[in-house]
């Protein structure tokens, strides 16, 4: 130990959702705990300051944007919208104001002022230096430290885009005036997202995608379906195009995309980037410590979440797992059922709590929405299952035809042998809702039946639940 170092039971460095959720609970359990953050800006996590949270609030006013703006279909004549990007900005800063406060209280309550606003790095095992931002410097010791600082936006190496000048997922929350014409570099969740919100605001919509189909992870019925959906919207699609170079001049922004086997130029006012996420490994001196990162720079876990070095574990997005909110605070869980809730007799570490066998829902915040648990059709049959698929078109759901929301697709995929449900993808409208039914009937492990048989709420969308399995 340094001289000077103050030593603690536990350390955790980044409070997103695992945490900011640990440190209560490590200190509920007698430890002397401490977080280190690395901005007040950023209290709570990515999820709450630059992802989740601000992203599905200026999705709701899109939406509101594109109700307004097909009103007359519902009997009700309105005005074409008029968009305030200005004020729609600032109702997503109120929105995260507001749940950052609450954080901070519930952190100073439970850590005083062993809640440290700094940059840590590594300098030893179980040694970490952090540099608060007045510029003092502070040694810290550990007998336990938990890494949980998130990723950033993964910049691409594309002759000229730096010098160009770019938006990415951050910085496009912070416009002060609608772009004339968005180039979307990214046909994932988050370019998607934010290219259905920009074309509802008013703005033309590009995509870039370099794989042949949107959603690359999603089977192509599902990935066509959103597809079209995003057309329908006006939004405009280039894939298995591949971005040469950028050039900015004057108020335009120009990329010269490989599109097969021909070139061609495409002009917009902003460009975002969203080809994916960066792990935020490089600032943290790992190599001091010895942990393990694999070549992406993601730190390696097993499935308890422990690294290659003892009594340091990394939580969230920065071990390479799902990249979801709902996977970091599913992390939390398993340290505290194995660290707090268990103990160490070979029988209990049997039965602690692991990342095998996760169910992950997942939900692409478009309208409608696209949610997703367990497995595709194509991981299915890759998998060697004999299976039963079974699909039906949103428009027979009764509760969509009396919305008006009747675009969509609901599929789930089915154990031929055992009657249980592989995986189902749900485009309707709230299928963020419907598909955790889907998803606890996998979870107990139930026959598909239970959903075609089941009494549920007419009319609800969930009741197309029972449409849908009914087909098979």
């Amino acid at each position: 130990m340094e001289v000077n170092a103050q030593h603690y039971d536990d350390i955790i460095i980044g409070g997103g959702k695992a945490g900011k959720t640990l440190a209560p609970a490590l200190v509920a359990d007698g430890r002397k705990t401490a977080l280190v953050e690395r901005s007040l800006n950023m209290i709570g996590g990515g999820c709450i300051n630059i992802a989740c949270i601000p992203t599905k609030t200026m999705v709701a006013s899109a939406n509101v944007a594109n109700t307004v703006r097909n009103s007359a279909v519902y009997g009700v004549k309105a005005n074409t919208p008029i968009v305030d990007l200005a004020e729609v900005i600032k109702r997503k800063r109120t929105v995260v104001q507001s749940a950052r406060e609450m954080n901070l209280h519930n952190l100073k309550t439970a850590l005083d002022n062993n809640l440290i606003i700094g940059e840590a790095r590594f300098i030893a095992p179980k040694t970490i230096e952090i540099t608060t931002a007045e510029g003092n410097t502070r040694v810290l010791t550990a007998e336990r430290l938990f890494v949980n600082t998130g990723t950033r936006p993964l910049i691409p190496s594309i002759p000229g885009l730096i010098e160009a000048g770019f938006l990415i997922s951050e910085s496009i929350m912070e416009l002060k005036y609608l772009p004339e014409h968005l180039i979307v570099l990214g046909s994932g969740y988050i370019g998607l997202e934010f290219a259905q919100m920009f074309r509802r605001f008013g703005s033309r919509v590009t995509v870039i995608g370099q794989s042949e189909q949107i959603l690359s992870q999603q089977d192509p019925d599902i990935a066509i379906a959103v597809q079209t959906l995003l057309e329908q919207d006006g939004i405009e699609f280039l894939l298995k195009a591949k971005v040469l170079r950028v050039v900015r001049t004057g108020n335009e922004t120009i990329l010269q995309i490989q599109v097969g086997d021909r070139e061609i130029t495409l002009q917009g006012s902003h460009l975002l980037v969203a080809v994916g996420r960066a792990p935020n490994t490089d600032s943290l001196n790992l190599a001091a410590a010895g942990v393990a990162t694999d070549t992406r720079g993601f730190i390696q876990v097993n499935d308890r979440l422990e690294t290659n070095i003892p009594g340091i574990w990394a939580l969230g997005d920065i071990n390479g797992g799902p990249q979801y909110t709902h996977i970091s605070l599913d992390d939390y869980r398993i340290i505290k059922a194995n660290l707090i809730d268990g103990g160490d007799s070979p029988l209990e570490r049997l039965r602690q709590r692991s990342t095998r066998d996760r169910l992950v829902p997942s939900c692409l915040f478009i309208d409608p929405e696209l949610a997703h648990v367990g497995l595709t059709e194509t991981e299915a049959q890759q998998q060697g299952y004999a299976i039963r698929v079974a699909k039906v078109d949103a428009s027979a759901v009764p509760r969509a035809r009396t919305l008006g929301q009747t675009d969509g697709l609901l599929k789930a995929i089915v154990d031929a042998d055992t009657g249980r449900i592989l995986g189902c993808s749900l485009l309707c409208h709230e299928a963020g809702e419907v598909i955790s039914t889907v998803q606890m009937v996998m979870q107990a492990q139930m026959p598909y039946t239970v959903l075609r048989d089941g009494i549920l709420t007419h009319p609800t969308m969930t009741e197309g639940l029972n449409i849908l399995f009914s087909k098979l």
